[in-house]
């Protein structure tokens, strides 16, 4: 007890404190306060969506908010014609049915809202920001554009343009030659001085982007695959059990191009983001590749609908020139499907890959009834034939992300990773392994005995061994030198190699401290000031308007997955406020936390208000209707 508290009643002769509760954060008790801090968002005490609740009655939750609120749609009609934007004529114009978006620049201009920068509630720091312009000239958005005022003829709605005259002089006017050389910057010719009329475009600057012709291809299903599908298979060698004569199949594993000299990742002594689903896109990486992680990856992507050319899909494959090693992961349920993804990949020139991560460990239902995912740890053959047939391929190493097994007691990845080595398949680069079983998911400790279990005794001495990268809990650098580094120096029941290797993999504990990079390789716990972590999120900003778009869609896209971000962002702690140092992974911040200013206790708050009260400052004011709700359920407490 304190000097400044008041004495309490003594307790009698056999009562005994009550030990502290080791899922919560334990907090200096200057900063704990009776009732909610004044600076958040007040709610009426009869609303039952508080997320502030206590332990005892918040009810265990897991799995995806389905039905949350959604953005509403904008019609086409709201829409410009981008052809009108950039001074060119509509080719549907004169069609049959015409064309759907709106021609009519004055009255788009009449009924334009404000940019997000600007009135009494608007993100200041954006004005002048739209980052289409700042790097290219030029923004295609135009009209659109929510933060357009700087690009916009006010007069008469028409997009402006940075050109260059003939004595090489940065001009501003109207898109009108610009529209015709506006390709010109896309070219892969480069040349000292830019063309006159030519549009001041940066080179494009974001990686694997999927031709329009591979698109058409893959949607059209026409992409001349050279493996079958898996029933084609099946049916040509039930022809041949009847007697007929059936042409000659290639099956999964028969290489589609000829080999390619593949370059193996050293993950040694590196920071590693592993692959994280909806908060793991390419801004966010680009604000860990600022805080020091050597190694990205980018969200899971299903095969089934890469092969389909969906574009949400592809987009998931994008890199950043930022990201200096990049690997994509992949998940699928049978074999045919890795291989002809990974002829796409390796036909497709302008794409940069470094390595293919398989997913092994995705524990949701919608995945594993496909037979992907963890259930794919369940199926030897046909992920025996998924190896050879992409490594066959690929010009990269695969890597396989997996965990411990389909349940707690009964762990397999010893097994499988011993199997794995025996194949002798040329081209696996690292097992991945997450100390946790399908069916714990994310809930309780990784199992980190078990990781290095693995390491010293699972492969054989006979054959090549694989390096191992254990996955879980890693929140501090502490924790990467108790759960890693110690680890690595022990030795298997033989004294042979441990094949577990020095590497940060990092998962939640990137999107809770973005600076853990910074904070393993200083061997040091970061008191981040508040104003640091809002620098972070107007960079994320930056980054999603650039990513997203600078129209009404991408700044609710960028709202959304800031919002995202903010709902794993609220439970780190400051160093300087905590009572025992570092904070663990499974530990929660308590209620009416008070931080060391306003803006820190807005960081700190559970409650989604104060998320979108941040998400204000950073992208305006929300429409009056506005409702967010975390697609996670174990960041929404009810």
């Amino acid at each position: 007890m304190t000097s400044t508290e008041s004495p309490a009643p003594a307790p009698e002769a056999d009562a005994e404190p009550s030990p502290p509760d080791s899922f919560t954060v334990q907090v200096k008790s200057e900063f704990l306060l009776d009732e909610r801090p004044s600076c958040l968002v007040q709610e009426p005490e009869d609303n039952g969506g508080d997320n502030e609740t206590s332990t005892d009655d918040r009810k265990p939750n897991r799995g995806q908010n389905k039905k949350r609120p959604r953005d509403s749609k904008i019609a086409d009609a709201d829409k410009a014609c981008l052809a009108v934007v950039r001074g060119e004529p509509c080719p549907f114009e004169k069609s049959g049915k015409g064309c759907r978006y709106n021609h009519d620049l004055k009255e788009m201009l009449a009924n334009r809202p404000e940019d997000i920068s600007e009135g009494e509630e608007g993100a200041d720091w954006l004005k002048d920001e739209c980052p289409f312009w700042k790097k290219n000239g030029y923004c295609q958005f135009g009209i659109m554009c929510r933060l357009g005022k700087t690009h916009i003829n006010m007069a008469t709605g028409q997009n402006l343009c940075r050109t260059v005259d003939e004595s090489g002089n940065e001009t501003i006017g109207l898109p009108t030659q610009a529209g015709q050389s506006t390709d010109v910057s896309s070219s892969n010719e480069s040349t000292d001085k830019p063309k006159p009329g030519t549009v001041l475009k940066h080179q494009i600057d974001v990686k694997n982007i999927l031709s329009k012709e591979t698109t058409n291809l893959l949607r059209k299903n026409k992409y001349p695959f050279v493996c079958k599908r898996h029933f084609e298979m099946k049916k040509g060698s039930k022809d041949n059990n009847k007697g007929q004569a059936a042409p000659p199949t290639v099956t999964a594993t028969t290489p589609a191009l000829p080999a390619k000299e593949r370059k193996l990742i050293d993950f040694r002594n590196k920071v590693y983001i592993a692959p994280l689903t909806t908060v793991g896109n390419l801004p966010f990486r680009r604000i860990m590749k600022h805080y020091g992680a050597d190694i990205t990856c980018g969200e899971m992507a299903l095969a089934e609908q890469l092969l389909k050319g969906q574009a949400s899909e592809w987009v998931l494959l994008k890199r950043h020139p930022s990201e200096d090693c990049f690997g994509v992961q992949i998940a699928a349920g049978h074999a045919d499907q890795f291989t002809r993804l990974a002829e796409v990949l390796a036909n497709e020139d302008n794409f940069e890959v470094d390595f293919l991560d398989m997913n092994l460990g995705c524990p949701l239902d919608l995945i594993c009834n496909k037979g992907a995912g963890a259930c794919l740890m369940l199926r030897e053959k046909k992920l025996r034939a998924s190896l050879e047939g992409m490594l066959k391929v690929l010009p990269c190493p695969v890597t396989v992300k997996m965990r411990t097994g389909w349940n707690e007691k009964e762990p397999i990845a010893h097994h499988l990773q011993r199997n794995i080595q025996k194949w002798t398949i040329d081209g696996v680069g690292a097992f991945m392994l997450h100390g946790r079983s399908r069916l714990q998911r994310y809930s309780r400790s990784a199992n980190w005995d078990y990781i290095t279990e693995v390491g010293c005794n699972s492969q054989s001495s006979e054959f090549n061994n694989i390096p191992l990268i254990g996955n879980g809990d890693i929140f501090s650098y502490s924790d990467y030198e108790e759960k890693i580094l110690k680890n690595v120096e022990k030795r298997g029941e033989d004294g042979g190699a441990n094949n577990l290797i020095p590497c940060a993999m990092l998962g939640r504990g990137a999107l809770i401290k973005p600076w853990l990079p910074t904070e393993i390789k200083e061997r040091r716990d970061w008191d981040i000031s508040a104003t640091e972590r809002l620098d972070m999120l107007k960079d994320f900003t930056r980054f999603g308007l650039e990513h997203w778009g600078s129209d009404q869609q991408g700044v609710n896209r960028t709202r959304r997955f800031l919002l995202e971000w903010l709902s794993f962002l609220h439970r780190y702690v400051p160093v300087g406020m905590l009572e025992v140092v570092p904070q663990q992974m499974n530990q929660r911040p308590p209620n009416n936390l008070c931080g060391r200013s306003d803006l820190e206790t807005i960081m700190l708050s559970k409650n989604c208000a104060d998320w979108i009260k941040l998400s204000e400052m950073l992208l305006g004011k929300v429409p009056d209707d506005f409702q967010f709700e975390p697609k996670h359920k174990a960041n929404s407490y009810k």
